[in-house]
């Protein structure tokens, strides 16, 4: 019985190692773009962050359970804001006052909305996808346009990127290479093991797949983004903490379930429609203070968004 439990164990290893590679790969790869802190950090860090959610959600639909795919977006993106932003806030403080993340934060809310007016529907389907994937376009262009204007206007990220505790801007083009090719063999393989230890685990047990998804799942797929806040902290990049956050969110929703409703329709369980939906749309909506106020995230509000984590996993258990 323990063997399931030990394979989870060891595929969430192989997700973080793997999604460490592939945010290494990714951020030093930005570095020849020049383009700044905040931009690469809601794209390239917060999507590298994100593929071991993306991997999850493709193969739980793949083998037939699309609860597990659903509960990780929605526990991933109670997590990211929760317990990613949580900890490091407990360790160090984050410092979000001198952080302009309004526009990225606002599109975060307009998926939220959008994606729970698609679960009404009852189903994802492939037309619910090329929504999400729609609005995903929407907001990459804009940040898009927002690098163009940064590079013309003769700003260099060069030593803005250097903060990044991945970034090494003499990092040969080789060891990039490796890197992304290294997480983009070790995610598959970390979500294969995970994905099925995890169903197998929830068929022992007798516990849902929703359960396993917005817990097990869940957490382990956050771990990339967890280490990445956490590091972020500790070098005083707010910045790189909070959009590293509405980033992953906002691909958690657009990207992987729009991607992942190729592979096959993911129907929403009325749980999902009571209660999980609407502590995420909560959990995103207790940014507000930070984004439009200029508040910074204390180690007291850290306390209070660890705690209210583990009182919705108490909740959801």
């Amino acid at each position: 019985m323990m063997m399931p439990w030990l394979l989870s164990g060891l595929g969430l290893v192989i997700l973080l190692l793997a999604g460490d590679a592939l945010v290494r790969g990714a951020v030093n790869l930005s570095l020849r773009l020049g383009v700044p802190t905040l931009i690469v950090s809601l794209t390239i860090v917060a999507f590298g962050t994100s593929a071991p959610e993306l991997l999850i959600a493709i193969q739980a639909v793949a083998d037939h359970a699309p609860s597990i795919a659903l509960g990780n977006v929605v526990g991933s993106n109670t997590a990211n804001i929760l317990l990613v932003l949580g900890i490091p806030a407990i360790l160090t403080g984050l410092h979000t006052s001198e952080c302009d993340t309004r526009q990225s934060y606002v599109f975060m809310l307009i998926a939220s909305v959008l994606f729970i007016a698609l679960a009404f529907c009852g189903v994802f389907t492939v037309w619910s996808g090329l929504i999400l994937l729609a609005a995903l376009a929407l907001v990459l262009g804009v940040a898009f346009r927002e690098a163009r204007a940064h590079r013309r206007c003769g700003c260099e990220a060069g030593d803005d990127l250097e903060e990044i505790d991945e970034a090494d801007p003499d990092m040969p083009y080789w060891r990039v290479g490796l890197y992304l090719v290294l997480g983009l063999i070790g995610l598959p393989l970390g979500a294969d093991i995970l994905v099925d230890n995890g169903t197998e685990i929830a068929r022992t047990y007798h516990v849902s797949e929703r359960v396993i998804g917005l817990t097990l799942i869940a957490i382990g797929t956050s771990m990339p983004e967890l280490a990445t806040t956490v590091m972020a902290a500790l070098r005083r990049q707010a910045d790189v903490a909070l959009g590293n956050v509405i980033g992953s969110n906002m691909f958690n929703l657009l990207a992987i379930v729009g991607i992942a409703t190729f592979v096959g329709p993911i129907p929403v369980k009325p749980t999902f429609l009571e209660f999980d939906l609407w502590v995420m749309l909560a959990a995103s909506l207790l940014l507000v203070p930070f984004v439009f106020f200029k508040q910074d995230i204390t180690r007291n509000w850290g306390f209070v968004l660890t705690g209210l984590y583990l009182a919705y996993m108490a909740a959801v258990l």
